[in-house]
């Protein structure tokens, strides 16, 4: 047997279950036997079986009240019947509450292991279509526009390929999604997509994190750390914010990508691995090339294949589809009644100019559903949830008019960002930009600080070359 499962089997007969059970263990099965239908339900409860098989005719509540019971309790598990007194009456009633077998009594060894396998391998097929609709419903790029059909066109053209990508565009326009679409329609799909942002790792753990250490390598290496091109292996390692990482780590990167072979930090020597690399950055790498902070031979290994993003304010056409999408994705997913939007709604969302593209879309969409009580999405409700212009960002006090008694206007999600992003900077200048200082002062993880500014839109380099 190519699968192995856990089966319950329930059968008034001693010798019955002796049996079946024996032959489901020596198949590498692993059998649960019980002589009664109450029992049964008990078992459900506690543990999900691969496959229940009962019998029909047995004293108390038969495998037909049996089958009713298991509905009730929600129990997914597939059944299958067995009985020596079968009718077809039976069989059609077992099969009405989701039997999805009926065997008769004495029953073949042979046939009813191929039975469990056929009965395991098509629920587990199940469970695989359910987890990637799930999967493409969270990753799914939504767009009519003619500027993201054209986008979508270089992927289906680039994806089955070994060539490496360099996906750009703004923050928030979907990079990531991008690459993961790579993933998906390439031949590595069955493997791993493994991602790191450049920009949130600290320069001194990005070899660790890329390539792993051994334990006792430095001080609170505690334990050995598989890096994420190990954990990409036979997969895809999506690198995001590209632009963003060290010189030094650059030259490291450069040396995995020509030779094909990564050596833990600590390591007594290297050892290859099988990766698809994609970048992403929203930089202008050329000019980083130029100002000498991104080496040009690492330039010419990940710039094979450029995918341009463009930003959501250039393909318009792409609000409305996004924006339902959007709505019914977090329907679902918070159990909310669905909503739709009035076309003045739309209007508005299309005349915004979303400088954070397709995340802000998001968020402003999860906000409006918050703010609408009825069935329809109306204008007002999205205005509302809309950030403020800089002329009521203005009025919107700061931080200092805060702590001297004045007042953050605003909804509470935006006013929570202002106070979250002054306190940031206010700190950063008093550690004179420390990260490490910074972060001890605010109680957090230099990988969360770092993230934290990404978020709040604090551009760390431009903040010290202006201090």
């Amino acid at each position: 047997m190519s699968l192995k499962a856990s089966i319950l089997i329930i059968d008034d007969d001693a010798n019955t279950l002796a049996s079946l059970s024996r032959a489901f263990r020596l198949a590498g099965h692993e059998a649960t036997v019980c002589d009664n239908a109450a029992r049964a339900v008990e078992l459900t409860k506690a543990e999900r079986y691969d496959l229940i098989l009962s019998d029909v005719v047995m004293p108390g509540r038969d495998g037909i009240s049996l089958l009713e019971d298991l509905k009730k309790a929600g129990v997914a598990s597939p059944a299958v019947m067995m009985s020596g007194q079968a009718t077809i009456d039976m069989a059609v009633r077992a099969t009405r509450l989701g039997a999805i077998d009926f065997l008769e009594k004495p029953i073949s060894t042979d046939k009813l292991l191929l039975t469990v396998e056929n009965a395991v391998r098509l629920t587990r097929l199940e469970e695989e279509n359910r987890d990637l609709k799930r999967r493409l419903g969270r990753h799914q790029i939504v767009c009519s526009s003619p500027a993201m059909r054209e986008v979508m066109a270089q992927v289906e053209h680039v994806a089955a390929s070994e060539t490496r990508v360099c996906v750009r565009g703004e923050t928030g326009t979907g990079k990531e999604l991008i690459a993961r679409t790579l993933h998906e329609k390439s031949s590595r799909k069955g493997n791993s997509f493994i991602s790191l942002n450049c920009a949130a790792i600290p320069a001194e753990l990005m070899e660790s994190e890329l390539f792993g250490h051994e334990k006792g390598s430095f001080t609170g290496a505690a334990a050995r750390h598989i890096g994420k091109f190990e954990q990409a292996h036979q997969g895809t390692l999506f690198l995001d914010e590209i632009g963003d990482m060290p010189l030094a780590m650059q030259a490291k990167l450069l040396r995995v990508l020509e030779e094909g072979e990564i050596e833990r930090v600590g390591g007594e020597s290297p050892f290859a691995v099988n990766v698809r690399v994609i970048v992403a950055t929203h930089r202008n790498l050329e000019e980083q090339v130029r100002q000498g902070t991104f080496r040009e031979d690492l330039y010419h290994r990940i710039f094979v294949f450029p995918i341009a993003l463009p930003p959501l304010r250039d393909r318009r056409e792409d609000v409305r589809v996004l924006a339902e999408h959007f709505a019914a994705q977090l329907a679902e997913q918070n159990h909310w009644k669905p909503k739709r939007f009035a076309l003045a709604a739309l209007a508005a969302l299309e005349n915004y100019s979303w400088p954070g593209n397709v995340r802000e879309l998001r968020n402003v969409i999860e906000r409006v559903l918050l703010f609408t009580a009825g069935d329809t999405v109306e204008a007002a409700a999205v205005q509302r949830a809309l950030p403020q212009s800089p002329s009521e960002m203005a009025t919107a006090g700061s931080l200092d008019d805060f702590a001297h008694g004045g007042h953050l206007a605003g909804t509470l999600s935006h006013r929570i960002e202002i106070f979250e992003r002054e306190t940031l900077l206010a700190e950063l200048k008093r550690n004179r930009h420390h990260m490490t200082n910074t972060a001890k002062a605010l109680g957090l993880e230099r990988s969360h600080l770092y993230k934290k500014c990404q978020q709040l839109g604090i551009d760390l380099r431009a903040l010290r070359q202006t201090n």
